[in-house]
C-alpha cells in the first residue's frame, strides 16, 4: 500500500542525457544518481561518459548493470548533473524514482514521445543537441521479438547517401507517454524510412530476475522494484493538466492565517504557510496495557511528521485549534510541489485531494464520486480532463486528506464510513490522511481499511517558545515600528515561565497565537481562564481592530462589541443547529434579517445585505472560504458564539438534550463561561443526569462527567452540594477503564488527583491505568501521588517500567529526587530526551538502563554518563554521534549497546574495550566489513543483531563474525542473498521481516 519517493521533471528534457561508451547515445535518470541506456551504447567497456548540453563535465560513470542481450544497462552517475535543472529532487536516496508504467492494452497507444540526442540534432556542427519526437506506440507489433514498437508521427529525417542512420544516437533515449516512462529505443530498424523506432520496454526489464537482484542488493532500504503505472490510453492533457492542478493547490493553501496579525493591514491577513507552520508532536492511540521497552526502544512522543512517514493511512485525531486543518494544508501544498524533506519524501509528487467535509455540508452536496474529488475544494482551475482523478487513484499516485470527520452529523457518519471504505476498497494503493475531534468516532473506525489512529498533543513548552517566536517573527515583517515587539516577545516568554494556568492555556496554536495577540495589545495583562481567553478576543476583534488600523467607517456603520457578537452569535447558533461550519450568503440573510428585526439602530444603517459586508469586511471573524461560501475564521469561535446565544436565549434545556452528542460537547463546555450563578446548576446538574442515563462504554458516560467537572472547575460561584455530586461521579469513573477514559480524565488535570483511590485497594491492572494517568497529568501537582506509586512498586517491575517512562512530563530535577530516587531502576528502563534530563543523569547512580534520544553532543553526553553503573544503553535519532567512545566511563558495568537511526555513527572502535559487553543492537545505521571485524574483537560478544543497514559495500560479509564462539546473530531488513557467509552460522544466524 506504500507509495515511493517520486521525483520528476517540470520538462523531459531535464532528464535526457547524452552517453558516450563505444558509441554515442543517450540515457535517462530513472534515479537521481542513476541512467538507463542502450547496453549496445556502452559495449564492453566498464564506464560510459554522461554529459548534458550546458554542462562542461562529462564525468566517467561505472556500469552497475546490464543485460547485453536484452540491450539495456545502467550507470551510476552523480546527482550533481541534475542540479541547476528544473527537475525536483528532494533528497539523496537513490530509490527516488520517476514514473514507470507498462502497456495495458493491444490497442495503440498515441501521443508518446521519444527525446534525446540523435546525430541529425547538432550545434555549432558537432555538438548533440536534445531532440524531441511524437508518435504512436503499437503495442500488438514485434511481439514475436518481444520488442515495443514506436511509429513517428512524421518522418524523423530524410534518408542520408552514404547509409548512416541520421538517427544515430537516439539508442538509449527515453520513450515516455505522458511523464510515464515506457522504455528506452534500442534501433531504428532498416526499410522503414525512419518511420519507426524499436524499444525496449521498461516492463521487461524491471521483471527480470537478475534486474531485480541487482536492484533489492543496490537499494537494502527501499521497499523493492518501482511500481508499474498500467496505462490503457492515451491522455495526452494529463501532465498539463496536473502541473495547472498543483500550482493551483500551492495557491489555495500555501497561505494562512495568524490570528492576531490581520490587524495590521489588510494584505498582511494571510500568512505564507511555512512561516506559521510548526510540527507538533502525536503519539499513536495508547494501549494502557501494553508494556513497551527493550533496548533502543522509546516510548517518547515523535513529532507528526516521523510518525507520517511509515504509515501510508492515518486517523488523526486533535482537540479544536490544535492545528489539524493547518497540517492538511501543509501537506497539500508540499505535496503537490514536491519539496517535502527527505523523511516525507515518498509523498513529494503524489496528487493530493483535499475534501474539507464541512464544505460539503454546507453546500448540502453528497460524499464525491472519484471523478468528483478534484472539485470538492473549488479551488480556481479548469476542469480536469475526463477520467484523471480515477487514472491517478488507479495509478496509486493519490493523497487523499479528509479533513474534519466530526463535521459530519452523527446519523450520516456511517454514510461517510460507506464512502471513503469503498474508494479505498476500490483504490487500495491510496495514501490517505483523516482528521477528527478526540472522541466524534469510536476507537480503530477506519482499522479495517487499514488506518493508524495518532493523536496529536499539546505544545510542550519548547513548541510554546517555538510558537511565540514565529508569531513575533511575523508581526515583525510589517509591524509598527513604535513597538517594541521583542520586549513584548520576552515579557510573554516570562509570563509564561510564572504562570502554570496561562502555559496550559496556550496548549493549542490557536490558543497561543490568542495569547500573543493579546499580550501585545494588552501589554502583557492577559486573562487566566479560557472563557476570559475568549471573550477578550472578541473584543479585541470586534472593539479594537479598526481603531488600531486606523480605519474609520467605509461601508458608513458603526457598531458596539456587543451589537457586533448579538449578529455574529445568531448565525453561529443556526450553524451549530444544523451540524455544519460553513453557509452561504442566502442562509446569512436570513439570519440577519431575524436578528435585526430586534435591533432597530443597527437596522436604521443598513439593509441585512450591508450589514452582512460589514461583518465580512471588519469583524475579522467571517473570511470566505470559496465563491459566496462563508465561515468563521475558526470553529471555537462559532461554537464560543452559538454558547452565548444558547445561554442568553434560555435554550439551555436544548443544549442538555444534545449532551450524549460529542460534536455539541465544545459548545456545552463554552455556555459554562456565559452561565449566571443561577443558570450554571442547571448546566452541570444536567450534564450530570445525561451521564448517568447512558451505558458505561465507549467513554459516553465518562465524557460527560468530565464534561461536568470542566464546567464546574472555574465558576466563580457553584453551590456546594453541586460541587459534591460533580466529584462523586468523576471519582466513580476512576481509575480509568480503558485508552479513552484516560484520555478524558486527564482532561481535568490536577482537579482529578485527589479523587482517586488509594493505592491500596486497587487491582494490579488498576494501579497500572493510576499511573498512567498520573503521569498523563504530570506537572508539579501530580508528584506527590507518583511519589506514592513508586512505594506500591517496590516488587513490580511493570510499575516502575511506566513511571520511569513518565520523567518528560514532570519538573525534571523534583522527580528526579522525588520519585525516581525511590524506584528500583535495576530492570526498568530510563528515557532521556531533553538535555536538563541527561544533565540529572549523575543523580541517578543507580539507573541500570537508558535510553537517550535525540541530538545531544559527545560533551554532554560525556558528562551526563559520568560515574554511572549503567548495563544497557541505548541511542536514537542523534545526528551528531561520531563515534560511541563515550561509553567507556561505562566499561565496567556495560553489557548491551543499541544504536537506532545515527546516520553519523562511523566509528565502532569503542566496543572492543568494553569488557563487559555481550550484546549489540545496530538498526538503521551505516555498517561495512571493517565494522563488523571490529565488532568480532568484542571479548564477550554473544548477540549481533542488524536492522535495516546502510551498507557501505554492496552486501553484508559476515565472514569476519566467525571466528566469534557461541555469537548468534539477528538480521532484518535485508534479502538473504545479500547476506554473505551465513552458511557458517546455522540455527544461530536469525532472520527478521
Amino acid at each position: 500500500m506504500s507509495a515511493r519517493a517520486r521525483w520528476w521533471p517540470r520538462s523531459l528534457a531535464d532528464l535526457a542525457v547524452v552517453v558516450v561508451g563505444e558509441s554515442q547515445g543517450s540515457g535517462v535518470f530513472i534515479t537521481p544518481g542513476l541512467v538507463l541506456t542502450s547496453a549496445h551504447v556502452v559495449g564492453a567497456r566498464h564506464t560510459a561518459e554522461v554529459a548534458r548540453p550546458g554542462r562542461r563535465n562529462a564525468p566517467s560513470c561505472p556500469v552497475v548493470w546490464s543485460d547485453p542481450k536484452l540491450d539495456a544497462a545502467v550507470l551510476m552517475a552523480p546527482t550533481e548533473l541534475l542540479v541547476g535543472s528544473t527537475a525536483v529532487i528532494p533528497g539523496p536516496d537513490r530509490g527516488q524514482t520517476v514514473r514507470v508504467g507498462d502497456i495495458a492494452t493491444d490497442r495503440p497507444l498515441s501521443h508518446c514521445e521519444i527525446v534525446g540526442y540523435p546525430d541529425v540534432q547538432r550545434y555549432d556542427g558537432e555538438r548533440p543537441d536534445v531532440d524531441q519526437f511524437s508518435g504512436t506506440l503499437l503495442p500488438a507489433a514485434g511481439l514475436l521479438r518481444r520488442t515495443m514498437v514506436f511509429e513517428f508521427d512524421r518522418p524523423p529525417a530524410a534518408e542520408r547517401p552514404d547509409g548512416t542512420s541520421p538517427l544515430a544516437g537516439l539508442s538509449g533515449a527515453p520513450v515516455f507517454s505522458g511523464s510515464t516512462l515506457l522504455g528506452i529505443v534500442s534501433e531504428i530498424p532498416r526499410g522503414r524510412n525512419h518511420y519507426r523506432a524499436h524499444c525496449v520496454s521498461v516492463t521487461s526489464i524491471v521483471t527480470r530476475p537478475d534486474f531485480r537482484e541487482w536492484w533489492e542488493r543496490s537499494h537494502p532500504n527501499s521497499p523493492g522494484i518501482p511500481p508499474l503505472e498500467e496505462l490503457a490510453g492515451t491522455h495526452p492533457d494529463d501532465m498539463r493538466h496536473e502541473e495547472e492542478y498543483a500550482d493551483a493547490v500551492g495557491a489555495e493553501y500555501r497561505r494562512t492565517r495568524i490570528f492576531g496579525l490581520d490587524e495590521l493591514s489588510v494584505r498582511d491577513s494571510e500568512w505564507d504557510l511555512d512561516t506559521a507552520y510548526l510540527t507538533l508532536e502525536a503519539t499513536p492511540r495508547e494501549d494502557a496495557e501494553r508494556h513497551i521497552g527493550g533496548p533502543g526502544t522509546s516510548t517518547a512522543p515523535q513529532r507528526i511528521d516521523a510518525l507520517l512517514a511509515s504509515r501510508p493511512r492515518i486517523l488523526l485525531r486533535g482537540e479544536a485549534g490544535a492545528g489539524k486543518t493547518t497540517l492538511v494544508w501543509w501537506l497539500a501544498a508540499h505535496a503537490a510541489a514536491g519539496t517535502l524533506g527527505p523523511q516525507l519524501a515518498e509523498l513529494n509528487g503524489l496528487v493530493p485531494f483535499v475534501i474539507p467535509l464541512r464544505t460539503l455540508r454546507a453546500r448540502g452536496g453528497a460524499f464525491p464520486s472519484p471523478a468528483g474529488l478534484p472539485d470538492v475544494a473549488d479551488m480556481a482551475v479548469d476542469r480536469a480532463p475526463d477520467g484523471w482523478a480515477g487514472r491517478v487513484l488507479k495509478a496509486g499516485r493519490a493523497l487523499l486528506l479528509v479533513d474534519g470527520l466530526d463535521e459530519v452529523p452523527q446519523p450520516d457518519r456511517e454514510e461517510a464510513y460507506q464512502w471513503l471504505s469503498r474508494l479505498l476498497r476500490r483504490y487500495p494503493a491510496t495514501r490517505c490522511i483523516a482528521t477528527v475531534r478526540p472522541l466524534a468516532v469510536e476507537p480503530d473506525w477506519l482499522k479495517s481499511q487499514g488506518f493508524e489512529e495518532l493523536r496529536l498533543l499539546p505544545m510542550r513548552d519548547a513548541d510554546v517558545q517555538a510558537f511565540v517566536t514565529a508569531w513575533h517573527r511575523a508581526a515583525r515583517l510589517e509591524g509598527d515600528d513604535r513597538e517594541d515587539l521583542p520586549a513584548l516577545e520576552r515579557d510573554l516568554t516570562q509570563q509564561f515561565a510564572q504562570n502554570p494556568a496561562l502555559r496550559d492555556l496556550a496548549g493549542t496554536p490557536l490558543l497561543c497565537a490568542v495569547i500573543c495577540a493579546l499580550n501585545r495589545l494588552r501589554q502583557g495583562f492577559l486573562p487566566e481562564t479560557r472563557w476570559a481567553l475568549y471573550r477578550s478576543a472578541l473584543e479585541m476583534l470586534l472593539g479594537q481592530r479598526d481603531k488600531r488600523r486606523r480605519i474609520g467607517t467605509p461601508e458608513g456603520i458603526t457598531m458596539t462589541v456587543e451589537e457586533h457578537q448579538q449578529l455574529l452569535q445568531r448565525i453561529a447558533v443556526w450553524l451549530v443547529r444544523g451540524g455544519q461550519t460553513e453557509f452561504t450568503r442566502g442562509q446569512a440573510l436570513r439570519q440577519l434579517e431575524s436578528a435585526l428585526a430586534g435591533m432597530p439602530q443597527v437596522r436604521a444603517q443598513s439593509d441585512a445585505a450591508g450589514i452582512l459586508i460589514h461583518l465580512l469586511n471588519r469583524s475579522g471573524l467571517l473570511q470566505e472560504r470559496a465563491d459566496g461560501v462563508y465561515q468563521f475564521a475558526h470553529r471555537t469561535f462559532q461554537d464560543f458564539l452559538a454558547a452565548k446565544e444558547f445561554v442568553e436565549g434560555d435554550h439551555l434545556n436544548e443544549l442538555l438534550r444534545h449532551a450524549p452528542d460529542q460534536q455539541w460537547h465544545d459548545v456545552l463546555l463554552l455556555a459554562a463561561g456565559h452561565c449566571s450563578r443561577r443558570e450554571l446548576p442547571q448546566l452541570v446538574n444536567g450534564l450530570l443526569t445525561a451521564g448517568s442515563s447512558v451505558r458505561v462504554r465507549e467513554g459516553r458516560r465518562t465524557a460527560l462527567y468530565v464534561l461536568a467537572a470542566l464546567c464546574a472547575q472555574h465558576a466563580a460561584w457553584l453551590d456546594g452540594a453541586t460541587h459534591h455530586q460533580v466529584r462523586v461521579a468523576v471519582r466513580s469513573m476512576l481509575p480509568p477503564r480503558d485508552a479513552t477514559d484516560l484520555h478524558l480524565l486527564a482532561r481535568l488535570g490536577p482537579y482529578v488527583l485527589p479523587l482517586l483511590p488509594d493505592t491500596r485497594e486497587l487491582a494490579v491492572s488498576d494501579i497500572d491505568r493510576t499511573v498512567d494517568l498520573v503521569s498523563r497529568i504530570g506537572g508539579p501537582a501530580a508528584i506527590p501521588y507518583a511519589q506514592k506509586l513508586a512505594a506500591a512498586a517496590d516488587d513490580d517491575n511493570r510499575l516502575a517500567f511506566r513511571l520511569a517512562r513518565s520523567w518528560v512530563n514532570y519538573p525534571v530535577a523534583e522527580y528526579a529526587q522525588e520519585v525516581l530516587l525511590r524506584l528500583d531502576l535495576g530492570q526498568a528502563p530510563l528515557f532521556v530526551t531533553n538535555g536538563e534530563q541527561l544533565a540529572r543523569l549523575p543523580l541517578l547512580p543507580h539507573a541500570r538502563h537508558i535510553d537517550i534520544t535525540g541530538d545531544f553532543s559527545t560533551g554532554d553526553l560525556t558528562a551526563g554518563l559520568a560515574g554511572g553503573t549503567v548495563r544497557t544503553i541505548g541511542f536514537a535519532d542523534n545526528g551528531l554521534l561520531g563515534d560511541l567512545d563515550v561509553l567507556l566511563s561505562l566499561r565496567e558495568h556495560l553489557e548491551q549497546v543499541a544504536v537506532r537511526h545515527c546516520p553519523a555513527l562511523t566509528d565502532l572502535s569503542a566496543l572492543p574495550r568494553l569488557g563487559r559487553l555481550s550484546a549489540v543492537h545496530l538498526d538503521s545505521v551505516r555498517v561495512s566489513r571493517a565494522d563488523l571485524e571490529t565488532i568480532a574483537r568484542i571479548p564477550r560478544l554473544r548477540v549481533l543483531s542488524i536492522t535495516y543497514p546502510a551498507l557501505v559495500e554492496k552486501q553484508l560479509n559476515l565472514a569476519p563474525l566467525h571466528r566469534v564462539p557461541g555469537l548468534s546473530v539477528r538480521v532484518s531488513g535485508l534479502p538473504r542473498r545479500q547476506i554473505v557467509g551465513r552458511e557458517a552460522f546455522g540455527d544461530r544466524l536469525g532472520y527478521g521481516s
